[in-house]
């Protein structure tokens, strides 16, 4: 705790408007740990700043945090496509898109992301998986064609909580054996270089050959 305190203190600050909506999402939200928080989110951003893509695609909204992170990041011509399933989400959601300056840059797509990525009709260059962990796989599978040569996909919560060492043999969570069978995906595939970064619950960083 001392350590992320630390580097929370020596980061850039979070803007008011996600700084309310950190606030609110704690308040009002039964799993707000679900949510990128203050020092993903200003990586997500740097990610952004360095790869200067035009087109992304983010696989889960949830409160728009990262969405709204990666699109400060983003140059004016860009643009974030980020598909969100349940949308009951949107009441909480558009107050704050509607504030920020960067919702010019910034999609929602409502529904099931293995059906509405095909429709889409775009090729990324950075792509943010953090959707139903129970279909990563098939979350990478179908976003993979769409992905640029030299360009990044980045997958949240890969460590998921240290589960991803137990013996995969013994567990019954559906989500615990789809983050296990997703790195176990990656690991193999010969079209990639990849890295898993310690941060929070885990990032991985792919780069599509």
């Amino acid at each position: 705790m001392f350590i992320t305190n630390y580097l929370l203190s020596h980061i850039d600050d979070e803007s008011p408007l996600l700084a309310a909506l950190s606030r609110e999402a704690h308040v009002k939200l039964l799993r707000p740990r679900m949510m990128a928080g203050h020092l993903q989110g200003r990586i997500l951003k740097m990610f952004c700043r360095m790869i200067r893509p035009k087109r992304v695609l983010e696989i889960g909204t949830y409160t728009a945090y990262s969405t709204l992170c990666m699109a400060e990041g983003l140059d004016d011509d860009a643009l974030i496509h980020s598909i969100e399933i349940n949308d009951e989400m949107e009441p909480f959601i558009r107050p704050y898109l509607d504030q920020s300056p960067d919702k010019y840059k910034i999609r929602i797509h409502w529904g099931d992301a293995l059906d509405l990525i095909p429709s889409l009709n775009e090729q990324f260059d950075l792509v943010f998986i953090d959707g139903d962990k129970r279909e990563y796989c098939e979350y990478y599978d179908i976003t993979f064609p769409y992905v640029r040569p030299g360009r990044i996909i980045l997958a949240d919560n890969t460590l998921w909580d240290s589960k991803v060492t137990e013996n995969i043999a013994t567990i019954r969570d559906l989500r615990t054996q789809g983050i296990i069978a997703f790195n176990e995906k990656i690991k193999h595939d010969p079209r990639i270089e990849k890295v898993i970064l310690p941060l929070r619950d885990g990032l991985t960083v792919i780069y599509k050959l």
